[in-house]
């Protein structure tokens, strides 16, 4: 099978890792790609979708995954399906899911599915009267698509007015932030669920955790994710039902009511408040860094898993994982995510420990010039530690840190801090 991943980030370097070592894999592309992914296939560079369609026909593609959101909202797979091509993602139509968070808490709200109390609205008046009605923080969201930064949390109403109003003028986020969401804070813990679909079936992945944080213990500025782990001892058999049935069934059978039956890996943002799911928000993709984790933990071939999903055939699929925990740590460049970095080389340690047999790394934000990788992205890459225990996981993850370098290189020292108390 020949198989090309869409995508340029630490995401799509762990799909393609996956499928790799996938038997049933003769051939694989990156479309993009990064500097790092020509140890793995070969990049392919396209003007559009519809050259790279045109690519995947005339190069005898089997499989095309998607990774980001951009192209999935722009209708990436309408574009290959018309030309009858097999592709893992979500269409056009679905991708409003994540495309926009109006549609979204309005189809949240249609189906009855949990999710915080909300407004969504253009007009700033509306929203500054809501404010006034809310407890202390408030969540406001920019509409549109604004790579995972378009959330604010409001630690005053005079802030959360402030959010609104440059949001709504397309100073923040330009056109992104022309509608908005204000929304009632809600205290719990966060997990990440992901659901692999076909339309009609599902699979349910173990849940995951991610750290949003800039900085150990939670503080500083919301990032795309500095680490994430998997299985998260957070989540029980009862509660992954009450996901199952007041989240997971609704919104399938909500997407075909919708004539948009929902194809590729849905990402259910929870807040767990008293023990109840509450939806934050959905992703109409793999999350980053939460992909990092869940690839090398797929014990089922990847290219299974995504070929029968994306032929409405996961009913006959028997999914299967390693009873294994994984932890990833990301390397984030000196400036962000405040702004770009110059560019830096990045240097691994040649001497190998016993206990870094069980990582790797998933490259991100990476060039390649002239043999040597460089640090060129705001997240550059992944430290990822796989064991029996999250403890281990973690240690080995950890171990791995202390072998790479560049300059001005940042990570968390805390990731899974939340699951190593509850294991205690």
């Amino acid at each position: 099978m020949k198989v090309m991943v869409v995508g340029s980030g630490g995401r799509e370097y762990s799909i393609g890792l996956a499928l790799k070592r996938d038997p049933n894999v003769t051939e694989l592309f990156f479309a993009p790609g990064n500097g790092a992914t020509p140890q793995l296939g070969s990049n392919v560079t396209c003007k559009d979708y519809e050259a790279l369609a045109n690519f995947a026909k005339e190069n005898g593609i089997d499989l095309t995954v998607v990774g980001p959101e951009t192209a999935l909202v722009d209708g990436i797979v309408d574009i290959f399906k018309a030309k009858g091509l097999v592709i893992f993602g979500a269409s056009k139509a679905a991708a409003r899911l994540e495309g926009s968070k109006i549609f979204m808490k309005n189809f949240l709200s249609r189906y009855n599915i949990p999710t915080a109390k909300f407004i969504e609205t253009s007009d700033a008046k509306k929203a500054n009267d809501f404010i006034e009605t809310l407890d202390l923080p408030i969540v406001v969201k920019a509409d549109g698509l604004c790579a995972g930064k378009g959330v604010i949390i409001a630690q005053s109403k005079d802030e959360a007015k402030e959010a609104v109003s440059d949001m709504l003028s397309g100073k923040s986020f330009g056109d992104a932030g022309l509608g908005v969401v204000v929304e009632e804070f809600l205290d719990g813990y966060e997990l990440s669920l992901f659901v692999i679909c076909d339309g009609v079936d599902y699979k349910i992945l173990p849940a995951a955790q991610d750290h949003k944080r800039l900085k150990d213990n939670d503080i500083g500025p919301n990032t795309g994710g500095m680490g994430a782990y998997a299985p998260t001892p957070l989540i029980d058999e009862v509660l992954y039902k009450k996901v199952e049935e007041r989240v997971v069934k609704p919104t399938l059978a909500g997407m075909q009511k919708e004539n948009a039956p929902f194809e590729g890996v849905l990402f259910i943002g929870l807040m767990i408040v008293k023990n109840e799911p509450i939806v934050l928000e959905y992703n109409v993709r793999f999350g980053d860094p939460e992909c990092e984790i869940l690839m090398p933990l797929l014990k089922t071939p990847a290219s299974e898993l995504f070929y029968k999903a994306a032929t409405g055939n996961l009913k006959n699929l028997n999914i299967e994982f390693f009873n294994k925990y994984a932890i990833a740590v990301v390397m984030a460049s000196e400036n962000y995510p405040y702004g770009n970095s110059k560019p830096a080389e990045i240097i691994i340690d040649k001497n190998v420990h016993k206990d870094l047999e069980n990582t790797h790394i998933s490259y991100a934000g990476v060039s390649l010039e002239d043999g040597k990788l460089y640090a060129t992205g705001g997240r550059v890459l992944l430290c990822v530690g796989v064991g029996d225990s999250i403890k281990t996981a973690r240690d080995s993850a950890y171990l791995l840190c202390g072998q790479v370098h560049f300059a001005g290189k940042q990570f968390r020292s805390d990731i899974a801090y939340q699951a190593l108390k509850h294991d205690k």
